[in-house]
């Protein structure tokens, strides 16, 4: 099976995801989600992911995110057609999968989950780092997101990240909201039994992160300190912020998306500005 990955180009692999892609280019966020007839590589690529990341998720992984995985049950030993995985997930929690040809907007992106819709692609990661990919690519949006869309606190979370990202106006708003989202649903770690535990998405679907994350610097999880912090996601974290609880998660950034506005957010920018101005 490893010379079906070995044969793999990087021209062969583009022009596949391209392929994948333009599958889901005329797509609307109700209509129907496109089938991929996936080739040998890709269902290699999908059962080794997934295999690493199942012996990890044991070890690394929160509880609450095992229990949602274990209820959506994704199939791991071959690359499931996302409208299956979508009917299942509308069945246990009412949140819905649609295609997507490639990343979207912030704004569209945050504006589908308002919705209950969850927009994933359909391509797989190149086949020469299957434990990890700069893109968000099928196997992340799935076994990140979709497993914890199968429990209805997560489904709340991701419901008024989308209403906070609609209700505001300014770029500077939209991108904070973004950046909550990236440091607890995307990256969120969170204490059990005083051991830290991964939720987040990127963490979770991800064996390289899984691997270094208890390596980065940890701070407790705060609105206030997230302003400054700058991130980037194509490398792994080197700042993470950490919950005492998954309840902890709810209430702050739940109850901060629930109430944000383009003045809140503003007002959080001018406090952190004040107090870097009087530093002595």
């Amino acid at each position: 099976m490893q010379g079906h990955r070995d044969q793999v180009t990087d021209t062969a692999y583009e022009k596949r995801r391209e392929e994948i892609a333009a599958l889901s280019a005329d797509v609307t966020l109700h209509g129907p989600i496109p089938v991929v007839e996936y080739i040998d590589w890709e269902h290699e690529v999908w059962r080794l992911a997934c295999a690493a990341l199942d012996a990890r998720h044991r070890v690394d992984a929160a509880a609450e995110y095992l229990e949602s995985a274990e209820a959506l049950a994704i199939p791991l030993d071959h690359v499931p057609q996302l409208r299956d995985v979508s009917d299942r997930l509308t069945s246990i929690s009412g949140f819905r999968l649609q295609s997507a040809a490639t990343l979207v907007p912030l704004k569209e992106f945050c504006g589908s989950l308002a919705n209950s819709v969850f927009r994933s692609t359909q391509y797989i990661r190149h086949p020469r780092a299957p434990l990890y990919s700069e893109d968000p690519d099928m196997l992340h949006d799935l076994v990140g997101h979709g497993n914890v869309l199968a429990n209805d606190r997560f489904v709340r979370l991701y419901r008024l990240a989308g209403e906070a990202a609609n209700r505001v106006e300014s770029d500077e708003a939209l991108q904070f909201i973004g950046k909550v989202f990236w440091f607890t649903l995307e990256c969120g770690v969170v204490r059990e039994r005083g051991e830290r535990k991964a939720y987040g998405a990127t963490l979770v679907s991800s064996y390289g992160e899984l691997d270094h994350f208890r390596s980065a610097e940890f701070r407790p999880l705060s609105i206030e300190s997230l302003v400054d912090v700058k991130y980037d996601i194509t490398t792994y974290q080197p700042l993470l912020f950490e919950a005492d609880s998954m309840n902890e998660v709810e209430d702050l950034v739940g109850s901060f998306w629930d109430t944000c506005d383009d003045d809140s957010i503003a007002a959080l920018f001018s406090g952190a500005s004040r107090s870097v101005g009087t530093r002595r």
